[in-house]
């Protein structure tokens, strides 16, 4: 293997683990465990285990009611013992009158964390949403769902398709994020200085409250986090998928929801997807949108722009990221590729695709996985969304 560019004079360390893993795996296969979900998923629990995690999030208070284009709403808190409270919204069909599918709709990274659920969902008043040009909420969330999510509110959407959408906002994100004044002096400086280099975000900012300024210091804090993670036991993984377990229990619980749910979310949506998916029992169909590459595939490519909950610490020693996604089966799984997706090289994506593939032919349910491959870049747009809703009705609806 060559020179990494990220790397340089230390190419020869990446290699040499790089090799290492592949032994370990190999040695996995040959005792019978990597070809196995159900003890890779044995595995991934237990390295995403979250000891004290509620099964439903506690003191669940209901808030403002609204009505708006075919969707009603409902605005939820609740608290999963530590944090702020996290704020959610419930969405279903304005006319709905009994119980529907549930699904776990899940906002992505983005690079953004001052929003969490209005990324993708629109909420009781209508200025989540709006030109990019125009300033505020409305013109910050309306740039990001042009550039990912095809100008659509995705998660309205669904539940106007006749399902139980429920939408959270996740540790870090939207309710849930750090108070950019309680972030180290040190992070709110290198936000000042970088806001116009890191993360890539055309979205308008005002101030050091502002989104652009407040995603620049996130993406520097998301460090820190992870080592604070390291250093209290646990992985930002873990304590993102606990909080999404949460949140499936809550809607599993309800009584407008019919039978088991499902999940769906596009890139550090789509992680959450897999990684909930993979820990959580109730799941009974997931949406993984770019999302998905092979770990070998991603080295010297496009490591620095990924989120620290794609790397659970210890997992790539015993599975790779397709391993993971494909440890429930034979439960359903939908992963939507995008060819050129600038995030995730499409070789990385196809040994993915081979290799989920081969999870489902082993438990002899190959048809329970549908790899779709999409032109252009890192997206959920229309066609995806579409497709992504079709498949969700006849996993849950048909059951």
């Amino acid at each position: 293997m060559g020179e990494f560019t990220h790397l340089g004079a230390y190419s020869d360390w990446a290699a040499a683990r790089l090799a290492v893993q592949s032994a370990l795996r190999a040695g996995a296969a040959r005792c019978g465990l990597a070809g196995s979900p159900a003890t890779v998923r044995a595995t991934v629990k237990g390295l995403l285990d979250v000891p004290d995690a509620p099964e439903q999030p506690g003191d669940v208070q209901m808030g403002e009611r609204w009505e708006r284009d075919g969707v009603a709403g409902l605005e939820l808190s609740w608290s999963v013992g530590y944090g702020p409270r996290t704020q959610a919204w419930l969405l279903r069909p304005a006319d709905a009158t009994g119980p529907l599918p549930g699904v776990l709709a899940l906002h992505g990274h983005d690079g953004h964390k001052f929003y969490g659920k209005e990324k993708i969902a629109d909420g009781p008043r209508p200025d989540h949403a709006g030109p990019p040009g125009q300033a505020g909420q409305a013109g910050q969330v309306g740039a990001l769902r042009d550039g990912l999510y095809g100008g659509r509110a995705f998660a309205s959407d669904l539940a106007r398709q006749g399902f139980t959408v429920l939408v959270p906002d996740v540790f870090g994100w939207g309710s849930r994020r750090f108070p950019y004044a309680e972030m180290p002096a040190l992070v709110r400086r290198l936000a000042e200085s970088t806001r116009d280099v890191i993360p890539p975000d055309p979205l308008p900012h005002a101030g050091p409250e502002e989104a652009a300024v407040y995603n620049t210091a996130a993406w520097h804090h998301e460090h820190l986090i992870a080592k604070y993670c390291t250093l209290l036991g646990t992985s930002l993984a873990a304590v993102v998928s606990a909080e999404d377990r949460a949140a499936a229990g809550y809607l599993r619980s309800r009584p407008d929801v019919a039978g088991p749910v499902g999940c769906v979310g596009l890139s550090g949506g789509g992680c959450r997807a897999a990684l909930l998916a993979a820990t959580c029992d109730g799941i009974a169909a997931a949406v993984v949108a770019g999302m998905m590459s092979s770990y070998a595939a991603l080295v010297d490519h496009s490591v620095i722009d990924h989120t620290w909950m794609l790397f659970p610490p210890g997992l790539g020693d015993v599975a790779d990221w397709p391993d993971l996604a494909a440890c429930h089966a034979p439960v359903p799984l939908l992963v939507q590729y995008n060819r050129d997706d600038e995030l995730f090289p499409l070789e990385g994506q196809r040994q993915a695709d081979e290799r989920i593939a081969q999870h489902y032919a082993a438990v002899d349910e190959p048809d329970r996985y549908l790899g779709r491959f999409y032109d252009g870049g890192h997206k959920f747009d229309v066609p995806m969304q579409r497709d992504a809703f079709g498949w969700l009705r006849q996993q849950l609806a048909g059951r």
